[in-house]
């Protein structure tokens, strides 16, 4: 409601036309006979009181110029408006031949009781329904007198009536008006449910379910179920229904007041209850980018970033996290999760990185168990489930491998820009991990930003939107991707061509559902029209629909569009944190170690410096509660120092001075925690006001501690950090990547709790210039070798050629046993790694890292042979 400047006491002068025109208007206002006085302010603020006497002094006129002498108005104003009537909903549905019943309660401000009479007078008018058929009308008024208490509520009855034959839902608005008080910011309506329809039998297989509502369904239905708009973007709330809308998102800090999962419950609720009042009822699936944990929800478990999984190198720990992840997303009312990233980082200069697994697209099909975790069986026969989300690969395809520099986004550098590749590269790197993903039976695939320039088939750079021969021809039809395909935040509009032509473009291209996320109105006109002029086919759209239904069918969200909130109290719950503790602790790689500083003694009085020792924002990066992420205590959790003190004999044995300021005497071991400060997307990229070298204080810290003492540095990230000249004063160097909420998992493994296996799932370079570098790679030479990961347990394996002997024969056998990318097949090529990272001992050369590196890509892949023959090679070589 726009707002109508409130009138007060003017004193002084003012332009003779300014007067005039203020006392005209307020003349007339008194001679209507406003009941109410002049325009009240919004409904949800009290109105303001009118005063007793207005006026204005003029001064005299001059030639050519009218002049009053005075004005001056007298005499009482209509009362204030200080309550307000309120419905207690704005949408009430009801059952074929049930009755519905409406709340008008009176409110007012403080709670205090009404001051004059407040009447309120109703009618059923309009709607789909027809009186007399469907329903009962109902008129009436109810007067609250005078002294009402605040919340006094009366109650009007809508009765249905029984219909025989199956029908779409009816609605039945009631008008309200109000004397005396605010009126109602919107009428509210009841709503015949949909009923007797086969889509709505869910004994029916779900292609007959799809077909049914699909055959009913009108070109704007159709249009509306391809359409996600953010929740922020919403112009009312009724445009849900008015639109027919098929999708709501969050984007990252898009959050109830307030941001808990409780409040994320309602919300989604209250949204969801808006596609009663649509004539087929069909619900909304609501989507979030819970990358890490429901990164968005203060006080949710925050898992480590994906690029900490794949350092984790268990599958089955992967698998948990997207199981818990799903869990706590579900409780909130969302069923749908733009996860798992499972995009190949090729360039560490992008700033999303740590979004994916690793390098290595062996890695990442491995870890992409997480997928399981969230929706369960590849078949979706688990979907339904309150513990289960549909899950999203993204971002189709070659989003990790953009060229440094080719980004035309803003000052991106990297992101959204073009990968380059030979058509064999692209299937080996890039199309795998995505073939993976439908296999294991993906819900929904998001293309990336990004351009794709296939050398040789002189095309040039392709927007991935647009890009019909990948999407239609490669993913759905070559790979057989059965689910839909959902752009990126605002993407089309980065097609070439006018709106109408990007529209056109990229739904010819495949995609089913776009995520406007804001020009939702003007995206379904243009749909439409489209479709009209037959430069859309019927034929995709009515596909595209049928993919979205499929995946709600099998969510169980038509049986179930609210909430289930059985789990709510377990999100951010001690059972859920212990699981992320423990992908912590397995995210954790040990780089260096000399003189056995790790693990500490809980007896050691240690000193504890860095800016990233006790910041739980830092940890958990970016895509938490925010976008961007934020520094400083943004969520619940443990800092790192936090859990090196419960972990320590007492806290006081363990002593913190961010800048390494206070005096460093009488410690047995200093821990400085550098890295970097949150980030997200194009934002991080590596020369947007990025780089990877540790910022000046973090290097004085490591300078100053690792000078007076035995030290162990811990480097925060979200990739590797250049640490340079700076290796050989440090004893102990860990790759702590971003641990989420749960710093506990990184002091067990600091203090002994559990053993560091982690190895890492990028390259680590000595200088930026080396960039791109990575596994397989003709020239190779980096500070620490894709894989590298030294280990603490308590019996490390010995042995030279003959134990690598040994192990060669048994990695043969395995594999002729099928065991190849097993538990038991890994833990063979893992001894012999030890054994060949014990020869090595830090002393790195391009013959020593580049077959080491290959070894643990081939044991990816299940090859266990070539993986203990690339690890002999790199034993003589060291």
């Amino acid at each position: 409601m726009t707002r109508t400047p409130h009138l007060r006491p003017r004193r002084g002068r003012s332009r003779p036309a300014t007067a005039a025109l203020a006392a005209a208007a307020v003349l007339a206002t008194l001679l209507a006979g406003s009941a109410t006085g002049p325009a009240v302010a919004a409904a949800d603020e009290p109105a303001p009181v009118l005063v007793d006497r207005f006026e204005d002094e003029v001064p005299l006129g001059g030639p050519g110029t009218s002049a009053m002498d005075a004005a001056a108005l007298y005499g009482k104003s209509a009362p204030a408006l200080t309550a307000s009537v309120v419905t207690d909903t704005t949408i009430r549905p009801v059952r074929n031949g049930g009755s519905a019943d409406i709340g008008l309660s009176v409110a007012t401000s403080g709670s205090l009781p009404t001051r004059e009479p407040v009447t309120v007078t109703y009618a059923t008018k309009g709607g789909t329904a027809e009186p007399g058929k469907d329903y009962t009308p109902v008129t009436g008024s109810h007067t609250f007198p005078a002294g009402t208490p605040s919340g006094t509520t009366h109650r009007i009855t809508v009765r249905t009536a029984k219909a025989s034959k199956p029908s779409g839902a009816r609605t039945i608005p009631l008008e309200v008006t109000v004397t005396g008080a605010k009126a109602p910011k919107e009428n509210p309506q009841v709503v015949i449910d949909a009923h007797g329809l086969p889509y709505q039998n869910a004994k029916l297989p779900v292609k007959q379910r799809v077909a049914d509502l699909l055959g009913r369904m009108s070109p704007a239905e159709k249009a509306g179920q391809m359409t996600q708009a953010e929740r922020n973007a919403l112009r009312a709330p009724g445009d849900i229904a008015a639109y027919d809308l098929g999708s709501l998102l969050s984007g990252g800090g898009s959050v109830p007041t307030p941001n808990t999962a409780a409040a994320w419950a309602k919300m989604t609720d209250a949204y969801q209850l808006r596609t009663r009042a649509t004539r087929f009822q069909i619900p909304l699936i609501y989507g979030v980018d819970a990358v890490h944990g429901h990164n968005n929800v203060v006080g949710a478990t925050i898992m480590p970033h994906n690029i900490g999984i794949g350092a984790g190198r268990d599958p089955r720990s992967a698998e948990r996290t997207g199981a818990i992840t799903a869990k706590e997303v579900r409780a909130t009312g969302v069923p749908w999760d733009f996860a798992p990233c499972v995009c190949v980082t090729r360039d560490e200069r992008w700033g999303r990185s740590y979004e994916a697994f690793g390098e290595d697209p062996a890695l990442v099909e491995a870890m992409e168990t997480v997928i399981q975790g969230m929706q369960g069986s590849p078949s979706g026969k688990d979907l339904h489930r309150n513990d289960k989300v549909l899950g999203s690969a993204k971002h189709f395809v070659g989003d990790g491998g953009t060229a440094y520099g080719s980004s035309t986004t803003g000052s991106y550098t990297v992101d959204q820009g073009v990968t380059e590749v030979t058509r064999e590269e692209l299937e080996a790197v890039h199309l795998s991990p995505f073939e993976e993903s439908v296999k294991r039976g993906v819900g929904t695939v998001m293309p990336s930003y990004s351009s794709l320039d296939i050398l040789g088939d002189d095309r040039g750079p392709v927007k991935m939107h647009a890009n019909a021969e990948m999407i239609n021809g490669v993913l759905k039809n070559r790979m057989g991707f059965e689910g839909f395909v959902i752009s990126d935040w605002q993407a089309i509009d980065q097609i070439p061509g006018d709106y109408a032509s990007d529209v056109r473009t990229s739904v010819n291209a495949g995609l089913d559902m776009i995520m406007v996320p804001t020009a939702y109105q003007e995206f379904t006109k243009t749909l439409k029209e489209e479709v009209a002029a037959g430069r859309i086919g019927r034929a995709r759209i009515d596909d595209a629909v049928a993919r979205i239904l499929t995946q709600k069918f099998r969510l169980g969200l038509f049986e179930k569009p609210y909430a289930d909130t059985t789990h709510l109290e377990k999100v951010g719950s001690p059972e859920h944190r212990a699981v992320a503790r423990e992908a912590v602790a397995k995210s954790q790689v040990l780089l260096k170690n000399e003189g056995a500083v790790l693990p500490l003694e809980p007896s050691q009085k240690v000193y504890v410096a860095g800016s990233n020792a006790d910041d739980i924002g830092n940890q958990a990066g970016g895509w938490t509660i925010s976008w961007q992420g934020s520094s400083g205590r943004t969520t619940t959790g443990t800092t790192i120092l936090e859990g090196m003190r419960k972990a320590a004999r007492t806290p006081e044995s363990v002593t913190f001075s961010r800048d390494a300021s206070a005096a460093t005497d009488g410690y047995d071991v200093g821990v400085v925690v550098v890295g970097e400060t949150p980030y997200a997307e194009g934002i991080g990229d590596v020369g947007n006001g990025h780089d990877l070298e540790l910022t000046a204080a973090d290097r004085a810290a490591v300078d100053k501690v690792c000078a007076a003492m035995k030290c162990a540095v811990l480097v925060v990230s979200g990739r590797p950090q250049l640490i340079g000249d700076r290796l050989g004063d440090m004893d102990a160097l860990v790759a702590s990547w971003l641990p989420g909420s749960e710093g506990d998992g990184v002091a067990d493994v600091l203090y002994g709790r559990r053993a560091f296996t982690g190895q890492l799932p990028v390259t680590w370079p000595k200088a930026e210039a080396q960039l791109p570098i990575n596994v397989g790679d003709a020239a190779y030479d980096p500070q620490f070798p894709y894989g590298w990961g030294l280990t603490t347990l308590k019996k490390p394996p010995a042995g030279g050629e003959p134990a690598l002997a040994a192990l060669a024969v048994a990695a043969r056998v395995a594999e002729k046993a099928h065991l190849g990318k097993t538990p038991a097949g890994r833990a063979i090529v893992d001894r012999a790694r030890l054994l060949v990272q014990r020869k090595i001992d830090g002393r790195f050369t391009q013959e020593v890292s580049k077959p080491f590196a290959e070894a643990d890509h081939l044991l990816l892949t299940g090859d266990l042979t070539g993986a203990v023959d690339r690890l002999r090679t790199a034993y003589r070589a060291a």
